[in-house]
């Protein structure tokens, strides 16, 4: 169970442990912003940047959507992901508002995701929303690199990520 803090305080706890290196990821169904089923499948061949984050609708969160978007989401056989538990008609509204057009926002909404990630929070005033976390899979789908970010006002570390991304 990772702790996850806000303001440099403890106040959540999250289900477990991202997904271990060299790991086959878990199958997942998340919910597009046209309300489809997209599912781990969907992006077959490809490398995946998942970016977890609470909510699109906060400073941080906006902050790394944007800079995956920047910078790995013109990577060849690459997609950046970013997954929250926003309804998808928000997550298309900020997107759209952003002029992201290289990241593909998907919801939490009607998915076991943040279980199967375990990504959840179970504790504290964010109880229900998915913690900070990035986790870049290969091609095959296997997890290559992950990093639960402790501090929810914390950026992840962008150059670690984009380094495993481009390896």
């Amino acid at each position: 169970m990772a702790k996850i803090t806000l303001k440099n305080t403890i106040t959540s706890d999250s289900i477990g442990e991202l997904p271990s290196v060299g790991t086959n990821a878990p199958a997942f169904t998340l919910v597009a912003d046209d309300l489809s089923d997209k599912t781990l499948a969907d992006y077959a061949g490809k490398k995946k940047l998942l970016n977890i984050v609470p909510s699109l609708d906060t400073g941080i969160c906006a902050t790394s959507t944007r800079k995956f978007n920047e910078q790995a989401g013109s990577l060849d056989d690459t997609v950046v992901l970013v997954i929250s538990a926003d309804l998808p008609f928000a997550q298309a509204r900020f997107c759209e508002t952003e002029g992201l057009k290289d990241v593909v926002a998907l919801s939490t909404f009607r998915s076991s995701f943040p279980d199967d990630y375990q990504v959840k929070i179970i504790a504290g005033p964010l109880t229900g929303l998915c913690s900070r976390a990035v986790i870049i899979l290969d091609a095959e789908n296997n997890v290559i690199y992950t990093e639960q970010v402790p501090e929810i006002g914390q950026e992840p570390d962008y150059d670690s990520a984009l380094s495993a991304l481009k390896s």
